[in-house]
């Protein structure tokens, strides 16, 4: 980091929350929240060292906002059985998110289901998932 940003950070220690609030509004250019002198002493810390040290990638803000929001995918290592035609028919979740039937990596469930049928499914469908796990 550059030793403005490290000053800059130093800084915050000290401020009330009235200087916080200013800091804010001119670092993020958008009114502050409405948040304790602490909490904003941290989401400025936060603001700084990601402008320095460049952030989190595009990827991993998208899956922490679907961690937050509760879209979770099924954990690696997680495996799902479906009867099809009299065989049996297993999917395991590998460590990259990806779905490994047969030997071969999919990207989606239902490219799995496509593959097993021969016809377009939806993966969840065929694999008997609910909402809260599978069956």
């Amino acid at each position: 980091m550059r030793q403005g940003d490290s000053e800059e950070l130093a800084a915050l220690d000290s401020m009330k929350r009235d200087e916080l609030r200013v800091a804010w509004a001119r670092r993020m250019k958008t009114s502050p929240p409405n948040i304790s002198a602490g909490m904003l002493r941290l989401a400025l810390a936060h603001a700084i060292q990601s402008k320095a040290l460049g952030g989190i990638t595009k990827s991993m803000d998208r899956k922490l906002r679907e961690l937050a929001a509760g879209k979770v995918g099924p954990a690696p290592g997680t495996r799902f059985t479906r009867a099809w035609q009299g065989k049996i028919h297993v999917v395991t979740v590998t460590t990259d998110e990806k779905f490994s039937w047969q030997g071969k990596e999919y990207n989606t469930l239902s490219q799995v289901a496509c593959a097993v049928t021969g016809t377009h499914w939806s993966g969840p469908a065929f694999f008997g998932i609910r909402k809260g796990g599978a069956s």
